[in-house]
């Protein structure tokens, strides 16, 4: 059976999509779930625009995951059994698509065709949840006290699982814009939009939409932890995006000075580092508006013995340091990315000649990077 689903923070966005995307087959069956309090799921099923089922259930211990192993995925399984064809599964705000789509294919197994991976947004809307400091929950997004991530975090993942980004006004918007579409804040989402997600097609019309064009293994890609993907348009109407990289290692006590300068007036920074109080740990660098955060990924390839072929294609390889190297991009508004700020940055952490020599055990780990190596977790500088 195929599959497209819809992730979104916007209710109202996410059924203006998830209507879309049901019209690209004959037939198809919108599916809309919602995580309500105490527990509660929320299902309508509809049929050429018809609402052909509503049931509220009661989950044990309802959280997101639970919602979709236990309603999302039977739904689905029942929706295959009975002959649809294609189903649209319009997810609970603040469940990601790499969540859905994996307990999909592991249920289903090969029945499970993902024709589509979509996030559904407000444009306008975009640039503010990004600098959010609140999380889903303080937000109202979810009905889980524990999920801790905030919108940016959230929008940020789905972004770079997706194939697709459909726009729509949110809830609100057209009470107080005839047009929101037409506004500046639209225009200028839209613009960042194409920094954060470069490989996205955002149709404007539903002619432009580009069914079955999801491809997994690339989507996991983008979004592993470290890898760097920049747009081939570096600027876009007020934003931007700085790509640098720096082949020494970088010194532990000078990049902690500059990291909050790095990060500051920033909307996106990823990449990797490479840190001499660390030198065997390959450090994955993100921040997304207000936070900004460290995290070990094992071990360099170069430091357990791989050779040049054993690389990963999304990794440059040196021919004296391997796999090792600090690549850093920083997206924001023009006025706040200076390119030659953020590269002398980078540059003056990098070690000199001279302290290439010393032993790096002796330099201080102000991250605590080192003792990660063995247990590898998520640290906030």
């Amino acid at each position: 059976m195929h599959f497209s689903v819809v992730s979104s923070l916007d209710s109202q966005c996410r059924e203006a999509a998830a209507v879309k995307l049901g019209r690209t087959h004959r037939d198809s069956a919108v599916v809309l779930h919602d995580l309500l309090h105490g527990g509660i799921v929320l299902r309508r099923v509809f049929r050429n625009g018809e609402i052909v089922e509503q049931v509220q259930t009661l989950l044990e211990h309802g959280c997101l995951s639970c919602t979709i192993r236990l309603d999302v995925v039977p739904t689905a399984e029942r929706l295959a059994a009975s002959g649809h064809d294609h189903a649209v599964l319009g997810l609970p705000p603040g469940v990601s698509v790499e969540m859905a789509v994996t307990e999909l294919k592991r249920s289903l197994e090969g029945d499970a065709i993902i024709d589509n991976a979509v996030v559904a947004i407000d444009p306008s809307g975009l640039e503010d949840h990004i600098w959010d400091k609140h999380t889903l929950y303080e937000s109202g997004f979810t009905a889980m006290p524990e999920d801790d991530r905030t919108s940016g975090e959230f929008l940020i993942g789905e972004l770079g699982l997706v194939d697709t980004v459909m726009v729509h006004a949110g809830l609100g918007a057209e009470l107080t814009q005839s047009r929101p579409e037409s506004s500046k804040a639209w225009a200028q989402g839209l613009d960042l939009l194409g920094q954060l997600a470069p490989h996205a097609a955002v149709p404007a019309h539903d002619d432009d939409f580009r069914p079955g064009c999801y491809d997994g293994a690339e989507a996991l890609a983008r979004v592993r932890r470290g890898s760097v993907r920049v747009p081939l348009e570096e600027e876009t109407g007020s934003f931007r995006t700085v790509l640098h990289k720096v082949e020494r290692p970088l010194h532990p006590r000078r990049f902690q000075e500059a990291l909050p300068k790095l990060a500051e007036g920033c909307h996106w920074m990823r990449g990797r580092l490479w840190i001499a109080s660390a030198a065997k740990v390959r450090i994955a660098v993100q921040g997304i508006g207000p936070r900004v955060w460290l995290e070990s990924t094992g071990e360099w390839l170069a430091d357990s013995g791989a050779r040049r072929g054993d690389a990963e294609t999304a990794l440059d390889w040196h021919p004296s340091f391997g796999d090792r190297g600090t690549v850093l991009a920083v997206t924001g508004r023009g006025d706040d990315v200076d390119a030659s700020e953020i590269r002398a940055l980078l540059d003056g952490c990098a070690l000199s000649e001279a302290e290439m020599q010393l032993d790096f055990a002796g330099l201080d780990d102000p991250f605590g990077l080192e003792s990660t190596i063995t247990n590898p977790k998520r640290r906030n500088p």
